[in-house]
């Protein structure tokens, strides 16, 4: 563990690097930061932080550059404080600029990641709402024919979707609306998890005469489900890696592009951060992908009726501003969770 003064020198050389992007000296630190020790004594602890691992010598200079072990140090801190705040013109704006993207949810969220990248000027991420772990609002079967059924189903959050389920055999019209009423009564305030077999031998034993048709007919809603579940993504603001010393090799910048574009790629990237909490910093070596080790990576999650549904977050180097990237990131989530929230209360009234 460091002691304090260690901490203390560790700390400005983040601080001096993430604003300088230059090897860092004992005499910037001893120029700049009041504290209280000698350069000579600021270059012994420089030293002994190099030794275990916070700092890395360049080849061009005598100074040093923070470690992924440094920023880890730092971020882990800064989470643990949670005390990073922004001021109140910051957050206004960033709430004017949601608000009045907040007509439809996908448009809410890729927009939302247009903002990001523009306010922050890092490369934006972010995945649209995971569906299957918000609730059924209403189905309803609706006959279009002799034999096909218009399937409407609706989440929670608004979300629509119409299919067309074609049956073996006629069912009156009166009977289709019936089994629509217990469909309903029997999934609605249900996850779309909640389409199981059990559930499904209830139904069935309450229409024995139409279990043929609803053993098509629940695995039919589940694939809907999955239309409905098609995961969007969202990289904005690619080109803003450009702007920052640490890209200035073409091919490196490309290599890391190449990564985000790919869909796969970036799915497995936000699945890693949706198996932390809140918060996710994924820093340097951290990162799964060879192209992304010289990045970081910080997201955190937006919520509908305090279940998480989706991610959004940012990408750029391992010298960032984690203190007001974090607390950034904080005002996004809980303005994207208040507008959905607040979307979904309205729809119900």
């Amino acid at each position: 563990m460091l002691d304090e003064r260690k901490f203390k020198v560790l700390y400005a050389i983040i601080d001096s690097y993430i604003s300088s992007a230059e090897p860092i000296g004992s005499r910037t630190i001893s120029k700049y930061y009041d504290l209280g020790v000698s350069p000579a004594t600021i270059r012994n602890e420089m030293s002994d932080l190099e030794e275990l691992g916070f700092l890395n010598k360049t080849h061009t200079s005598s100074g040093r550059v923070p470690s992924d072990k440094a920023y880890r140090l730092y971020v882990d801190s800064l989470i643990r404080q949670n005390d990073v705040d922004l001021d109140k013109k910051w957050k206004t704006e960033i709430r004017k600029a949601l608000v009045k993207e907040s007509k439809e949810m996908d448009q809410l969220i890729q927009n939302a990641a247009r903002i990001l990248s523009r306010i922050t000027r890092y490369t934006s991420l972010a995945i649209s709402p995971q569906l299957k772990e918000t609730k059924i609002k209403h189905i309803q079967l609706l006959p279009i024919g002799e034999t096909q059924i218009l399937l409407i189903l609706v989440n929670e959050s608004g979300v629509v979707k119409n299919a067309v389920f074609k049956l073996t055999k006629s069912i009156p019209e009166h009977q289709i609306s019936e089994i629509s009423n217990i469909l309903n009564d029997r999934l609605k305030n249900r996850t779309f998890h909640a389409i199981n077999r059990e559930l499904a031998i209830e139904i069935f034993d309450e229409f024995r005469q139409y279990k043929e048709e609803l053993q098509r007919l629940l695995p039919f809603i589940g694939k809907s489900v999955d239309h409905i579940e098609t995961t969007d993504l969202y990289a904005d603001g690619l080109t803003q890696l450009l702007n920052y010393p640490e890209y200035k090799d073409i091919d490196k910048v490309r290599s890391i592009i190449s990564t985000i574009e790919d869909k796969d790629k970036l799915i497995e990237i936000m699945a890693e951060s949706a198996l932390s909490s809140d918060i996710d910093v994924r820093i340097g070596q951290e990162n799964v992908y060879a192209p992304l080790k010289d990045c970081s990576i910080i997201t955190t999650t937006y919520k509908l009726n305090g279940e998480t549904i989706g991610r959004i977050g940012i990408i750029g180097p391992t010298r960032m501003d984690y203190a007001k990237l974090i607390a950034t990131l904080k005002i996004f989530s809980d303005n994207i969770s208040e507008i959905l929230n607040n979307h979904n209360t309205t729809g119900k009234r």
